[in-house]
């Protein structure tokens, strides 16, 4: 006859649940890239999805000889698959030699599982206020890989420019962040990734955001509409409870310091209501926004929202909780005081919650994970 003696620790181990435990109720923090590791001088522009089976998916833009955004850039993965606690080695998923690969913007496909991961590519000794317009080699070119596998492989980048930018555009960006697929409505299913692009005039460049949308699951893209009015760029997107999607923009516009949004009731391919959202105090950077949850039995539907929340500088890092689809944000905590920037929202796992951002003058790209009740916990 076998004796077995279990400890209380491990009698709780086998009682807690799957989702978030106990010890997961609070902030916690992993630095996932940073500066002057893996063969790298930095590492920018985050973006972290998660994909059907679970498995955590943080990108970025890996930049071998400086900060700069131009020069030779790759584009850079490492996954996690207990929810963010570990991480595997660093990934190359795109390197063209001395050339710039980035602005990282997925979209997981609910109903095959595929993994889209829109891109764009510039040669790397041409800095973006010298990308010319039209689609020359040096001009801005937006790609598209995936992955079947959860992110362990992926397909060559293919080339998508002439159905996501319109000649007259210059400079583009795909993201950064991550793109939706729409839950509801007419166009049920349809992937939509943010992104933006820069018109020269003959009175000065124009900034816009603007979406490129795929119905048939990844396998062809198209250009969506734009916002109405010019002074903003990168963006995100997220599907209000009526099936309006709202896009979040990074705004130019000096006499009002905070983002702009605009809305569409067609799935993207026009937008309206061009307006400041004076909550979102921002100075001009990048920001995310992430539905956590809809509308379920008594529980409200959430969606979060991070920036660096001053007006003027790129710190004090700030995650907002809206309950009634962004017209109002009831509760905001401060993620990291200090110097941050860059950040993408995902849903982890139930109401557990990452943040992927750049933080310590872009030193380092770290991971927050939390609970809603963290947010919440923070007040107004």
């Amino acid at each position: 006859m076998h004796r077995f003696t279990f400890s209380l620790l491990a009698i709780l181990t086998l009682l807690a649940p799957c989702s978030v435990t106990a010890g997961e109720q609070a902030l916690s923090q992993t630095d996932i890239f940073v500066s002057g590791e893996g063969g790298y001088h930095s590492y920018r522009i985050p973006s972290i999805i998660r994909t059907k089976a679970g498995t955590l998916l943080a990108f970025c833009e890996g930049r071998k000889d400086s900060r700069s955004d131009a020069g030779n850039i790759d584009l850079v993965l490492r996954r996690s698959f207990d929810h963010g606690k570990t991480w595997s080695k660093m990934q190359v998923v795109w390197d063209d030699a001395g050339n710039t690969c980035g602005n990282p913007c997925p979209v997981v496909d609910q109903e095959t599982g595929t993994i889209w991961l829109l891109l764009t590519w510039n040669a790397g000794d041409i800095h973006e206020g010298k990308i010319q317009a039209g689609f020359g080699k040096d001009s801005r070119h937006v790609y598209v890989a995936s992955s079947s596998d959860d992110g362990a492989t992926w397909t060559p980048p293919k080339q998508i420019t002439r159905d996501a930018k319109d000649e007259s555009w210059s400079w583009y960006a795909t993201g950064p962040g991550s793109g939706i697929q729409i839950q509801h409505g007419e166009h049920a299913g349809r992937m939509v990734i943010p992104c933006d692009h820069k018109i020269p005039t003959a009175k000065g460049t124009r900034f816009r955001s603007h979406v490129i949308y795929s119905d048939d699951n990844g396998a062809t893209w198209y250009r969506g509409g734009s916002a109405p009015k010019d002074e903003v760029n990168e963006c995100e997107v997220v599907e209000l409870s009526d099936g309006t999607l709202l896009l979040n923009m990074r705004n130019y516009d000096r006499s009002n310091r905070s983002r702009q949004v605009c809305f569409s009731d067609d799935g993207g391919n026009t937008w309206r209501d061009q307006q400041h959202d004076d909550t979102l105090v921002s100075p001009t950077c990048q920001a995310s926004i992430h539905r956590v949850r809809h509308a379920e039995g008594d529980k409200p539907g959430v969606i979060l929202f991070s920036n660096p929340a001053t007006p003027d500088k790129r710190e004090r890092l700030t995650i907002r909780a809206s309950y009634d689809d962004c017209q109002t944000w009831a509760h905001s905590r401060v993620l990291h005081e200090g110097s941050s920037a860059y950040s993408s929202l995902c849903v982890i796992e139930d109401d557990l919650v990452g943040c992927l951002y750049e933080r310590d003058n872009y030193g380092k790209i770290t991971l927050a994970r939390f609970p809603i009740g963290w947010v919440e916990g923070g007040g107004q």
